[in-house]
C-alpha cells in the first residue's frame, strides 16, 4: 500500500493567514481561497462534512475540481479555510461584565451558536493539535483573556478552557444527536423492561420512578457550567 504523501504544514498555514504567494504568470486567478472555502461551508451546512469535496465544491463555480488545485492543494486544507470562515467573528466579549465568569460563559454560548449553526464544525475541529488560522487563534486568544483574571496559572487556564470547551462540545453534540420520536421509543421500551425487571435494577427504578428522565426546563448548558465554574472558583479560593 503506498504511503500517503506528507502534508506541507508550512504551505498551509501560508493559506491560511493569506501568506501564500501570488502567480506571475497566466491568466488572473478567478476564484480565491475565500470564495473557495464560502462555497464548501454552505455544502456542508446542507450535506454534512463527509459530503464536501473537491468535485463538489468545484461545480458550485463551473469548474473542474483540478482548476480548485490552483488555490488549495487539498480537502484538509479546504477543511481548515472552512474553519477560519466560520469563525470569522471573533467573541467581543466586553460587553459580558469586569468578571472572568460572565466572560467565559458568554465565551461558551457564543463558541454553542457556531457549533450549533455549523454541526460539522464539531469533526473539523476535533480534539487534536493542528494548523490554526488567525481565526481561530483569535477565539483562543478570547479564552484565555477570559481567563486571565482568575489568576490562575498559565497551564492550569489553559486546563479550564479545555474543559469548558470540550463540554460545549459533548453538550452540542447531545443536542444535534437528539431525536424525540426515538426518545419516545426509548422511554417506553425502557419502561416495560424495567417494569419486569425492577428486582435487578431497583435503584435505576426508583431513580426513573421519582422523575430523574422526566422533562423539565434547566438550561443544560447553564447547568453543566456553572457546575464546571463553580470548581474552578474552588480551585481559584485554593490557590
Amino acid at each position: 500500500m503506498a504511503k500517503e504523501k506528507a502534508r506541507d504544514l508550512r504551505a498551509s498555514i501560508a493559506l491560511l493567514w493569506g501568506e501564500q504567494g501570488q502567480p506571475t504568470r497566466g491568466p488572473k486567478p478567478s476564484l480565491t481561497p475565500r470564495r473557495i472555502a464560502e462555497a464548501a461551508v454552505a455544502l456542508a451546512d446542507a450535506e454534512g462534512l463527509a459530503a464536501v469535496s473537491m468535485s463538489k465544491v468545484a461545480a458550485e463555480f463551473g469548474v473542474s475540481a483540478m482548476a480548485l488545485y490552483r488555490y488549495v492543494p487539498g480537502k484538509a486544507e479546504l477543511v481548515e479555510l472552512m474553519v477560519e470562515s466560520v469563525l470569522a467573528e471573533a467573541p467581543d466579549l466586553s460587553a459580558a461584565g469586569s468578571g472572568w465568569r460572565p466572560r467565559i460563559v458568554e465565551w461558551a454560548r457564543r463558541s454553542e451558536r457556531v457549533h450549533r449553526s455549523h454541526p460539522w464544525l464539531l469533526a473539523a475541529t476535533a480534539m487534536r493539535r493542528q494548523v490554526m488560522g488567525p481565526n481561530q487563534l483569535a477565539w483562543l486568544d478570547a479564552a484565555f483573556a477570559a481567563l486571565e483574571p482568575t489568576g490562575l496559572t498559565a497551564g492550569r487556564q489553559h486546563r479550564v478552557f479545555v474543559l469548558v470547551a470540550g463540554f460545549v462540545r459533548t453538550h452540542v453534540q447531545q443536542l444535534l444527536d437528539f431525536d424525540e420520536e426515538h426518545s419516545r421509543e426509548w422511554n417506553h421500551l425502557t419502561g416495560e423492561l424495567l417494569d419486569r425487571h425492577a428486582d435487578r435494577f431497583p435503584t435505576l427504578t426508583r431513580a426513573i420512578a421519582a422523575g430523574a428522565f422526566a422533562p423539565d426546563t434547566t438550561d443544560p448548558l447553564e447547568f453543566g457550567l456553572d457546575r464546571i465554574l463553580d470548581g474552578v472558583q474552588t480551585l481559584i479560593d485554593q490557590s
